[in-house]
């Protein structure tokens, strides 16, 4: 038995098995590459969902992370620490806002959002206890709380976890007639419309254009707050800071998260207003970790990075090529036989679906590590790529190249 099968059996024998992961066993990683347990090397072509935006080991987030390491790691927010107030101020900076409520995953910024949105409802605008109403978008992946699988369309998210939380509404992603429609019908009970800018566990399903300026349009017009989750589409992913730039979009509320810890520690925030945030008093909402001083030191360096626009750049330029090279293989002679159906995205973000005939996205996905490239699937027959942002155009074109070998075989 191999280093790896042992450690897969190992894994098998004493964790639930909630995750279906490849059978790779990584054992370091280093920019876009990792290694395995036996030395074998891999192109990351996935990096964490977007959590390792700016690589394995980057040398800025680790000497971050160590000088900190070396002073104070937790106080709880029972008590204020050096690094809090420098941390909400810049990322609220960032992000064009004035408040920082600070959490650990993605799954936890999006009920602080939701927690946010009805407290705002309730003593902001003045809806009546128990009916405010947030609309979101089918296909979403916001995380796997009770509540949030409670406006989950998963059957795999939702099954045997009932019963669910109330108070949502479902509409088809993308149409702004079926938003508008659902908008009118929760009235004054309407609090929040929450929508991930780009869907990534969907298969990076980019919206119509003018979509998300649509929706900054009717939530403004009924005083209801757009919440954009930008876990996965936020900070450098697609060219832009936050994917809501690219259509001139500023939303009430940023849900930030993964790229946010540098792929390091997990950080997450939600963003807005003094308005917005401004609700909360004293005890009703927290995180023993939310906002440590680890979590801050590296988000300020997270921080730092982006100021600097090299990696929204790089996305947007490495973005161009990718996009043009993957449309080749749903148009290109050489693929007559339809081995791509589509390809979607934006930055160095894609979708790609793969014809049924050529195999499931999970077979495509082992075919590539066999190969060097770690990728993911997703529901049935796509693929997903993203890559570190600090990916070179070399190792990109080599990680192309291995997926139109296995496409063509």
């Amino acid at each position: 038995m191999t280093s790896t099968e042992r450690a897969i059996a190992a894994a098998e024998a004493h964790s639930a098995h909630n995750y279906h992961p490849l059978p790779v066993v990584v054992a370091s990683a280093e920019g876009a590459w990792m290694t395995d347990v036996e030395g074998r090397r891999y192109l990351d072509m996935l990096a964490g969902y977007s959590a390792l935006n700016f690589g394995h080991g980057n040398r800025r987030l680790i000497d971050a992370a160590k000088a900190q390491l070396e002073r104070v790691t937790l106080t709880s927010r029972a008590f204020h620490h050096d690094r809090f107030a420098t941390f909400c101020s810049q990322l609220a900076e960032l992000c064009g806002m004035e408040m920082v409520l600070p959490m650990n995953t993605g799954a936890e910024a999006v009920e602080t959002a939701v927690k946010t949105a009805r407290k705002w409802g309730y003593r902001v605008k003045g809806v009546p206890d128990g009916r405010a109403k947030i609309i979101v978008a089918d296909n979403n992946f916001h995380g796997r709380t009770t509540t949030i699988i409670s406006f989950s369309t998963d059957p795999e998210a939702r099954a045997d976890f009932g019963p669910y939380t109330p108070g949502f509404e479902i509409v088809p992603y993308g149409d702004l007639a079926a938003m508008e429609a659902a908008l009118d019908a929760a009235g004054e009970d309407a609090v929040a419309v929450l929508l991930e800018p780009i869907q990534g566990e969907a298969g990076v399903l980019v919206p119509p254009d003018g979509y998300l300026a649509g929706v900054r349009e009717l939530t403004r017009a009924r005083n209801v707050l757009f919440i954009a989750d930008e876990i996965q589409s936020g900070l450098g992913r697609t060219g832009k800071t936050f994917a809501c730039e690219h259509e001139g979009v500023v939303p009430d509320v940023y849900v930030l998260g993964k790229a946010l810890g540098g792929g390091v520690v997990p950080v997450s925030a939600v963003v807005s207003s003094h308005e917005v945030l401004g609700v909360y008093r004293p005890g009703e909402h927290g995180s023993t970790f939310g906002g440590n001083p680890l979590a801050c030191a590296v988000a300020l360096e997270v921080i730092a990075i982006l100021r600097t626009g090299e990696f929204q750049q790089r996305a947007a330029e490495l973005g161009e090529h990718l996009h043009s090279e993957l449309g080749l293989l749903v148009d290109s002679p050489a693929h007559r036989s339809g081995s791509v159906r589509a390809v979607r995205g934006r930055g160095l973000w894609a979708g790609v679906d793969i014809d049924p005939s050529h195999g499931t996205g999970r077979q495509i996905s082992e075919k590539l590590m066999e190969r060097g490239v770690l990728v993911k699937d997703t529901h049935g027959s796509t693929i997903r790529i993203a890559p570190p942002l600090v990916i070179s155009k070399e190792d990109l074109d080599w990680g192309l190249d291995q997926l139109r070998a296995v496409l063509a075989g």
